[in-house]
């Protein structure tokens, strides 16, 4: 019987969880893609028009770039915020972060080597409009870029056709949201901010849900933190 994505992510998952040094952790991830354990296959499903534009692609492999650059985002801002911590950052604070900022090269280390040949190229950060040497500053970013991430993936969950694929995306919003919850806390400790109740929709009468953003929404509001001009056109709706 042929192994799928998920069955290769089994036994990693298990490695992971067993894993208390942090250093050890990322290499392991490293191996595994250097081993091939997540690819998808050399079909390229992506374009790239001229030198500024990247086409995100179509179908599951479009959706799964859609990830590939959100985490390559997330995961460039928490690098530069542990590269030149802001003034004051306490001992909690640099542990918090360095863990989210592990957890997003993590998932953009995955997703470049599932989509293998498939995958856009690296994308260059623009943080300009960020003061990395105000705490106000990085932790208003971070929340912007983690409940983004969260959205996102909530609105692209039934753009995957693949049970697979969608289970991963699950494993990964998951961590998204308890990242959302621990900056929130941060910027507003011991209140009610860390639920986030100001994005939580109501559905049916009922509230308490995430809300879930389409690409169509998500892609212009994160550009002006990419130089590179990103194009979703071909993602499904």
């Amino acid at each position: 019987m042929k192994k799928t994505l998920l069955d290769n992510t089994v036994s990693e998952d298990k490695q992971m969880l067993s894993v208390v040094n942090r250093r050890y952790f990322l290499r392991s991830a490293g191996v595994a893609a250097a081993t091939g354990a997540f690819i998808l296959g050399a079909c390229t499903d992506h374009d790239i028009q001229g030198d500024q534009t990247v086409d995100l692609g179509s179908g599951d492999v479009g959706i799964l770039n859609y990830a590939y650059a959100l985490e390559q985002l997330e995961a460039a801002f928490y690098t530069q915020v542990m590269a030149t911590p802001y003034a004051g950052m306490t001992a909690e604070e640099k542990m918090i972060l360095t863990d989210i900022r592990d957890h997003e090269i993590i998932h953009r280390q995955f997703f470049k080597a599932a989509l293998g040949g498939s995958a856009i190229k690296g994308l260059t950060p623009n943080f300009t409009s960020i003061n990395f040497n105000d705490r106000a500053s990085v932790l208003g970013a971070a929340k912007l870029f983690e409940d983004t991430g969260v959205q996102a993936y909530n609105g692209a969950g039934k753009l995957i056709t693949s049970g697979d694929y969608l289970l991963l995306a699950g494993k990964i919003v998951s961590v998204e949201a308890r990242h959302a919850s621990i900056i929130r806390d941060l910027l507003m400790p011991n209140t009610g901010s860390f639920a986030g109740d100001d994005v939580l929709v109501t559905i049916m009468g009922f509230g308490g849900f995430d809300a879930a953003v389409p690409p169509s929404v998500i892609l212009p509001a994160v550009q002006p933190f990419v130089m590179d001009k990103i194009s979703g056109s071909n993602l499904p709706s």
